[in-house]
């Protein structure tokens, strides 16, 4: 949990650098006088205690005005939403028993102060022309737009090959369905891939808001190349989980999440997760799923109807069995949506076996 706050807030904090706003384009201006700065944004009672002297400006912020304020030596005071300047030239004075891996005085002052207060604090280095922030424990220096810009289209390239290869394994998985052959290994091996999707697109997700208005283009191939995945995940587990409550399955989403990249390579881990307790003897055991992700493929059925038929039939097999009558009977199914079912699934095993041996 920790670690995704720590995410969650770091790409908040590269929005609000990201290149195309007026505050970015202000650190740009000062990054290219040369002249450093020390900027904290917020001004907060904690905030109050670190500044001493200085002068009040209270003035709307713009990029030329930040470029003369840091002309001076002293730090520049910014409102939270980064609309107004509130002070420039103070002295910022934080608790030096704070702990600080930097060996810069403004380097330094800047992790204090962000330790200390818990704002953002931003330091622009006067001779090694790097802009690093700071906000709490967390500390990242940003990169110069052609690295990112090579960094992203290389995980673009990899998030292709990993979704072909997620493809295949649930073209795979379906197929082994439909002939109940289905293992606890294949469910952990697919589930491995959604999550190496995932983690491919939250890497680029960073390199999008770290890019700002550059970003564009990497983002909607990004969208492209991800649609569907996160409701397919969803829909494995909602299949596959013992418990595949709305509650369990954020948990199960998660405890995946947190798994270290070694753990995501083994079965074990995951199954532990989608409570199978005894996972050493029971990989290679036969489950049956309960039929929701190859459901949702069928066009314009509803969830509730998914749960109706999951609820009367209890697993897929029987939900490919059960006749047009049977269908019929379930609660807010009619003839129509009955033979839109078993035709829908019909066309999806045609298609499944197809696609495999391609």
């Amino acid at each position: 949990m920790k670690e995704q706050n720590q995410m969650e807030v770091m790409n908040q904090l590269l929005q609000l650098v990201a290149p195309g706003t007026p505050f970015r384009d202000g650190l740009e201006n000062v990054l290219r006088a040369k002249t450093g700065a020390l900027l904290v944004v917020g001004y907060s009672p904690e905030v109050m205690e670190v500044v001493d002297g200085g002068f009040s400006i209270n003035c709307d912020f713009s990029p030329n005005y930040l470029y003369e304020l840091a002309k001076m030596d002293g730090a520049i005071i910014l409102s939270e939403d980064l609309r107004r300047i509130l002070y420039a030239n103070t002295q910022l004075i934080p608790n030096s028993s704070i702990p600080s891996i930097e060996t810069g005085i403004r380097h330094r002052t800047a992790e204090r102060v962000a330790k200390q207060t818990g704002k953002l604090v931003v330091s622009i280095s006067q001779r090694r022309n790097i802009i690093t922030l700071y906000q709490g424990n967390l500390r990242y220096s940003l990169k110069d737009i052609g690295v990112i810009l090579t960094k992203a289209n290389q995980a673009i390239q990899t998030l292709e090959k990993y979704k072909a290869v997620l493809n295949q394994s649930f073209t795979n998985l379906s197929a082994l369905e439909f002939e109940e052959l289905v293992t606890l290994q294949d469910v952990a091996h697919a589930i491995q891939r959604v999550e190496m999707v995932l983690r491919v697109k939250m890497e680029i997700k960073r390199y999008v808001n770290e890019l700002g208005t550059e970003g564009r283009l990497i983002s909607m191939q990004m969208d492209e190349l991800v649609d569907g995945v996160e409701e397919d995940a969803w829909f494995l587990l909602k299949d596959y989980a013992k418990d595949n409550s709305d509650e369990k399955l954020k948990e199960i989403r998660l405890g995946l999440k947190k798994l270290g990249a070694d753990e995501m390579l083994e079965a074990s881990p995951i199954l532990r997760l989608l409570g199978y307790t005894h996972t050493g003897s029971m990989a290679e055991e036969v489950v049956s799923p309960r039929g929701y992700r190859l459901l949702n493929k069928i066009p314009r059925l509803p969830l509730v109807i998914m749960n109706n038929l999951v609820e009367r039939f209890g697993r897929l097999p029987h939900i490919l069995m059960a006749t047009i009558e049977e269908l019929d009977e379930v609660d807010g199914i009619g003839e129509v949506r009955a033979r839109a079912i078993k035709d829908g699934m019909k066309r999806i095993q045609e298609q499944m076996f197809i696609d495999r041996h391609i």
